[in-house]
């Protein structure tokens, strides 16, 4: 779910402290290292964080950048909060499998509270140019939108928030149900069309033209529900790695990506 690293940052501090019950809480987590001074943008005016739906989005970060550039244009978001409860994060392993976790009512409330308090109702920036190489930490709280370069060495009150959502480190009693494989009802196939040598196994596309789909998350968009988003999730899981695709004379190769409860188009998934 993180890059080699932050992984163990997020799961060493603050991951318990969330959704620690009231009556067992949870150590402070660690002092974070301060990173040299930054430039950082005034914040927006506060907005109303909460979703328009009892199941809507409330919460969301990713991370992107980095010496390996993770987070490209069409990845699935590193975590997803909803208004019932549920948090998707990418299972790890296939980019065809999300992970549900599902929090109690109240563990859900605290953890809302923490984000206000961390100010994350309140939209800013925080630059670092002089920083090669640097990750980006984008939150999203509502319609506000936090965005800290090289969040690894800040204190920042919205990056100690952050280490909290981690699901891998919940308290089970934090947790409506154990966690599951999330089933989405869409998916988004993303082509890129190849030319000259292959260089691999090439498979006859069966679905939508590939060359048809709008430009969306870095390549050609095409969404799948019913039973073609069944099929291509099956396609997808059977295909060996670089695997391409031949659809009407060209050959593409193909991501896939899940659309989450939020997203419905691709102009969703791309908007993040």
């Amino acid at each position: 779910m993180f890059p080699r690293g932050l992984a163990a940052l997020l799961l060493g501090a603050g991951a318990v402290t969330a959704c620690a019950t009231g009556g067992d809480p949870a150590p402070p987590p660690a002092p974070i290292p301060t990173a040299p001074p930054g430039t950082s943008a005034p914040p927006v005016p506060t907005v109303s964080p909460g979703p328009s739906a009892p199941g809507g989005l409330v919460l969301r970060w990713r991370l992107t950048g980095g010496i390996a550039g993770v987070g490209g244009p069409g990845a699935l978001p590193d975590f997803s909060l909803y208004g019932d409860g549920r948090a998707l994060v990418p299972a790890g392993g296939s980019p065809l499998e999300v992970r549900e976790y599902r929090l109690t009512g109240d563990a859900l409330r605290r953890l809302l509270d923490g984000a206000r308090t961390a100010g994350l109702d309140r939209g800013r920036t925080v630059e670092r140019p002089r920083i090669a190489d640097a990750f980006t930490l984008v939150i999203r709280f509502g319609s506000a939108r936090t965005r800290i370069e090289h969040p690894e060495e800040d204190g920042d009150p919205a990056v100690r928030f952050w280490k909290r959502l981690d699901p891998r480190g919940w308290p089970r009693q934090d947790q409506a149900v154990p966690p599951r494989p999330h089933r989405y009802t869409r998916l988004a196939v993303l082509a890129g069309e190849v030319t000259g040598g292959t260089g691999g196994p090439v498979r006859r596309w069966p679905l939508s033209p590939l060359g048809r789909g709008e430009q969306a998350g870095g390549g050609l968009c095409t969404v799948l529900d019913g039973d073609d988003a069944a099929t291509a999730t099956r396609l997808g899981k059977a295909a060996p790695a670089g695997t391409l695709w031949r659809s009407e004379g060209k050959v593409y190769s193909v991501r896939w990506r899940p659309l989450l409860p939020d997203e419905s188009t691709c102009r969703d998934m791309a908007a993040g």
